[in-house]
């Protein structure tokens, strides 16, 4: 039986634990199912990154794509800030584990429209990350990944980034235009 998390610390995120089973061949186990978040979101399209460790990939959110995240293999320590107006837990900042290959274990996140992700690779690291939305350019916003305001650890003191994380603004910085607002919130 998967167990199905809330997160404590920021509205609409959740943490899948699925059961694993395991046998002499390897390992299969429930990674995804809709029913799992309140909206029941489709996915329409699935993506995989494979980082070396040491890399960053900084803060980045959407206003129309939810993401779910999954570690296939290796360690990743992924964190979110809520960034959505009128939120319940907007300001708040929370770093989970995400651990792959064998790991006991597994977990997964579901990340709501308005909420900065990333991650860093604690070891090189292969994510999976379902979409419910097919990717759009001009919904990939970003906010620093430094951002003193947000004070997130990363858990790396030298990362390696990409040209993009290393200009994205500063929370203050970002434009009302690109402000998510928390669903309700006129």
């Amino acid at each position: 039986m998967v167990e199905i998390q809330n997160s404590e610390l920021i509205d609409g995120v959740i943490v899948s634990h699925p059961d694993v089973h395991e046998d002499s061949r390897g390992l299969v186990l429930e990674m995804w199912r809709s029913e799992w978040v309140p909206d029941g979101h489709e996915i329409v399209q699935a993506n995989r990154a494979d980082r070396i460790a040491g890399s960053v990939v900084g803060f980045h959110y959407h206003m129309h794509q939810a993401d779910f995240w999954y570690v296939a293999a290796g360690r990743a320590l992924v964190v979110l800030h809520d960034l959505r107006v009128g939120s319940p837990t907007e300001g708040a900042t929370e770093a989970l584990s995400l651990v792959g290959s064998g790991a006991a274990n597994h977990r997964g996140v579901y990340v709501p429209r308005g909420v900065a992700h990333g991650f860093a690779a604690l070891s090189d690291v292969t994510i999976t990350y379902l979409l419910d939305r097919t990717y759009d350019p001009d919904d990939e916003l970003g906010v620093a990944w430094d951002d003193p305001e947000i004070g997130a650890d990363w858990g790396i003191s030298d990362p390696v980034l990409s040209p993009r994380d290393r200009i994205n603004p500063r929370r203050v910085e970002i434009e009302d235009r690109f402000r998510p607002v928390y669903p309700g919130v006129a």
